[in-house]
C-alpha cells in the first residue's frame, strides 16, 4: 500500500510510520472494491470506542484525574497527527467523508487494536483473520503452559523446535517460516471461544488501545493521590506507586510509605529495610495502613458518584434498549442521576450535530452511550478497588492490634 504515496516523498518524511500506515488505510478503503483488501475491510468494526474517540461528556465520566487526563492527551494527539496528515490525504484524492476527523478516528482505532508487531516496521501490520481473537489477560500462573507441554509433547513433529513448547508469548512473527505464528497456552473444546493475549495491559490502557475493558483484570493499576514529599523520598517511579486489582498496595507503595512514615533522622539507619520490603515496625505498619485507609476512603468520598449509584447507573444503561427513544430513558436516569444528566447532557451530545438524518443520529447515539458505559464501567471498577484496599487496610491493623 505504501507504494502509492512515494511521490508525496516530502510530507511521508515528517510522519510517523503509524501515522503513513492510517493514511494507506484509508487510500484502500478509498478503492471500494477495487481494493485487494475489499474482503478484509467488511469484516472490520463500524467504530471504536478508543480513549481518543471520547467526546467530553465520556471524558468527564471518567471521574479521575488522570484518566480524564489520558482521554484529553488522546484526543489531542489523534487530532495533532490527523492534521499533519491532511495535505497528503488531499493529494491522493481521498472522498470528502475519508478525509474528516471521524474517519481518521476510525482508522487510527483500526490499527490500534488490530494491528500485529513485526520486525521490519515499527507501524505494524494486518493479520487477517489472526486478528479476530478476543483478548484474555496474561497471568503469571505456571500451570496454564501444562496442557500445551503435554500436547507437544505427544504430538511433537520433527520440524517442530522445541522452544515453541517454553513460548511465554502467544504469537510472533517467525522468520524461519516467514508467518505470524500463534500458540494456544491450553487445549481448546470444540466451539470454544480460543482466547489470546495481547499483552499486560490495566484497563485504562486496553480502553486507549483496544476500546474495551475487563471486569476482572489480574493486570489492573489503581492510582490515587500521594504528598509531594512522598515523590521526593522514594527512588521508585511514580507508575510503581499503585495498588493492585486486589486492593493491596504495591511492593514498591508500601516500601515509600514506611520509609516516608519513619521520622527524619531515623531514615538512613533504616533505609535498608524498607526499600527491601521488610516492614519497620508494628506501629510504623499500623500507622502506613491507617494513612492509606483514610486517604481512600477520603478520595472516595469527593467522587461525585458512588460505587452503588454507578452500578445503578450501568444497569440503567442496560435497561436503555428497553425504552421506544431516548428521551424518555434520559427523563427516567434524569429522575435519579440529575447531576450527570444536567441540562439534557446525553440528548445534546447526541444529537448536536447539524446535518445528520434520524438514521445517522441513532447510531450516533449508540455509539456515544457505548463509550459513556465504558466510562462508567471505568470508574466504578476504580472505585471498587480503593474500596477493596479500606477493606485490605482494615484487617491488617485489626490484625497487628491483637499480636
Amino acid at each position: 500500500m505504501k507504494l502509492c504515496l512515494l511521490h508525496s516523498k516530502p510530507i511521508l518524511l515528517s510522519l510517523l510510520p503509524r501515522q503513513v500506515f492510517t493514511v494507506c488505510l484509508l487510500y484502500e478503503i478509498n478503492k471500494g472494491k477495487a481494493s485487494p483488501w475489499h474482503p478484509y475491510f467488511l469484516h472490520l468494526p463500524r467504530s471504536y470506542s478508543i480513549l481518543a474517540a471520547f467526546g467530553e461528556l465520556e471524558t468527564q465520566a471518567l471521574q479521575v484525574d488522570y484518566a480524564i487526563w489520558a482521554a484529553q492527551k488522546a484526543v489531542t494527539k489523534a487530532k495533532y497527527e490527523w492534521e499533519q496528515a491532511f495535505t497528503l490525504m488531499k493529494e491522493l484524492k481521498l472522498k470528502p467523508p475519508l478525509l474528516t476527523f471521524r474517519a481518521w478516528i476510525w482508522a487510527t482505532g483500526t490499527i490500534s487494536s488490530r494491528t500485529l508487531h513485526i520486525p521490519w516496521d515499527e507501524a505494524g501490520c494486518f493479520c487477517p483473520v489472526g486478528d479476530f481473537f478476543n483478548y484474555a489477560a496474561p497471568t503469571e500462573d505456571p500451570d496454564s503452559f501444562e496442557n500445551v507441554e503435554n500436547w507437544q509433547n505427544e504430538h511433537a513433529k520433527d520440524d517442530l523446535d522445541i522452544h515453541h513448547s517454553q513460548r511465554l508469548t502467544d504469537g510472533g512473527y517467525e522468520e524461519d517460516v516467514a508467518a505470524y505464528c500463534f500458540y494456544a497456552k491450553k487445549n481448546y473444546n470444540v466451539g470454544e471461544q480460543v482466547l489470546l493475549s495481547y499483552g499486560t495491559y490495566t484497563n485504562l490502557e486496553l480502553l486507549e488501545y483496544y476500546g474495551f475493558l475487563l471486569e476482572d483484570n489480574p493486570n489492573e493499576k489503581v492510582f490515587i493521590p500521594l504528598d509531594l514529599d512522598i515523590h521526593s523520598l522514594s527512588c521508585w517511579p511514580k507508575e510503581s506507586l499503585y495498588i493492585h486489582q486486589n486492593g493491596r498496595p504495591s511492593f514498591a507503595l508500601m516500601c515509600a510509605l514506611r520509609l516516608w512514615a519513619t521520622p527524619p533522622r531515623q531514615r538512613k539507619s533504616i533505609g535498608h529495610l524498607a526499600y527491601s520490603g521488610c516492614p519497620i515496625s508494628k506501629g510504623n505498619e499500623i500507622y502506613v495502613m491507617k494513612w492509606i485507609g483514610k486517604k481512600c476512603d477520603a478520595l472516595l468520598k469527593e467522587m461525585p458518584t458512588s460505587v452503588e449509584e454507578d452500578k445503578s447507573l450501568v444497569h440503567l444503561i442496560d435497561k436503555m434498549v428497553e425504552y421506544e427513544n431516548l428521551r424518555e430513558w434520559v427523563k427516567e436516569a434524569s429522575a435519579v442521576f440529575g447531576g450527570e444528566f444536567g441540562d439534557n447532557n446525553i440528548l445534546k451530545a447526541a444529537y448536536g450535530v447539524e446535518g445528520d438524518n434520524e438514521l445517522t443520529s441513532l447510531v450516533r447515539t449508540k455509539m456515544l452511550i457505548d463509550r459513556w458505559k465504558l466510562a462508567v464501567q471505568w470508574r466504578l471498577m476504580y472505585k471498587t478497588v480503593v474500596a477493596r484496599c479500606i477493606s485490605y487496610c482494615t484487617d491488617i491493623i485489626n490484625s497487628l492490634s491483637t499480636q
